[in-house]
């Protein structure tokens, strides 16, 4: 039975995009929360930011500015995390 993962992304944006992508290898759900911040313009995580888009992850935000993404309040962010088998900060 798969796990439901969510990855939430904070500082290390490159960094956990990198992961989120990777962990579809293993068959399970990923979901992605951006919190507090815009996704960063830089090389490496826009093009891990990609994969993610590209593989079809959720992608979640509580900035509006992450326009490319499903917009949840932080309230509701917080209340989606319940569902999950395994959070991983970053």
């Amino acid at each position: 039975m798969p796990r439901k993962i969510a990855v939430v992304v904070r500082d290390r944006q490159s960094e956990a995009f990198r992961i989120s992508g990777g962990l579809i290898m293993m068959d399970d759900v990923i979901d992605v929360f951006v919190l507090d911040r815009k996704v960063a313009p830089d090389a490496d995580t826009q093009r891990n930011y990609g994969l993610c888009k590209e593989v079809g992850l959720n992608l979640y935000t509580n900035n509006k500015d992450n326009t490319e993404m499903q917009y949840l309040s932080t309230e509701a962010i917080a209340d989606k995390l319940l569902e999950y088998d395994i959070i991983d900060p970053y």
